[in-house]
């Protein structure tokens, strides 16, 4: 967490520095649609999943496609595009390369009395064993070829970031990714069903109504 906040307060400070960007505050955005950056995540994750597969499970988005909210895009872009890699790969390991893959499901949730904007991604892969569920909160734990992280051991913030890095394998997306969403208050939790599918649930406060969590 006091990493994540040296590295916003750091970007703040540098995008302050540049020429203003309509609706942004630094690197908040006032208007940040949940929807458009699902959309973005879905595409990423879809480009990702068809360079190792050939194919990538449809995504369907429905709810509140039209909210907006103050939040960080970069931070909430990087939590869905780690849930939709996760679900993409898990549908095509449980149903098979040839097959027909069942949709991955996006549901965006708001409402003027809802203390959180909330998006829920649900997939039909197989879920996780319970013995696994609170594994996947623990760094470097990956159900994928280990292969992968002896191949980047060298960590590489651009990469991470970006499409070219493996579709699963590091092991620290998860739990980077709660970090990401409990910085400003938020959650991500995991609700599984072995021998069907995952449930992820991210919780947003919106930006204004909760303080970091910074030691004093």
């Amino acid at each position: 967490i006091s990493r994540i906040g040296i590295r916003v307060l750091i970007g703040q400070y540098l995008a302050l520095r540049q020429p203003p960007v309509e609706n942004y505050v630094g690197i908040i955005c006032s208007r940040t649609s949940p929807y458009e950056i699902v959309k973005r995540a879905v595409d990423d994750a879809s480009f990702m999943c068809t360079r190792k597969y050939g194919d990538a499970p449809e995504v369907v988005v429905t709810g509140r496609l039209d909210m907006t909210f103050p939040y960080v895009p970069t931070h909430l872009h990087y939590i869905m595009l780690e849930l939709l890699k996760n679900s993409m790969r898990a549908t095509v390991d449980w149903h098979g390369v040839d097959s027909d893959f069942p949709p991955i499901k996006v549901v965006i949730a708001d409402g003027n009395e809802n203390e959180d904007v909330v998006i829920k991604v649900s997939d039909e892969g197989g879920g996780i064993p319970r013995s696994n569920v609170q594994k996947i909160w623990s760094y470097l734990f990956t159900t994928a070829d280990p292969a992968v992280q002896e191949g980047m051991v060298a960590f590489n913030e651009n990469v991470d970031h970006s499409v070219d890095s493996p579709l699963a394998g590091l092991g620290y997306g998860l739990p980077i990714s709660r970090s990401y969403a409990r910085y400003f208050g938020g959650d991500l939790s995991i609700m599984s069903m072995e021998g069907f599918g995952t449930d992820a649930f991210v919780y947003l406060t919106r930006l204004g109504n909760s303080r970091e969590p910074l030691p004093i």
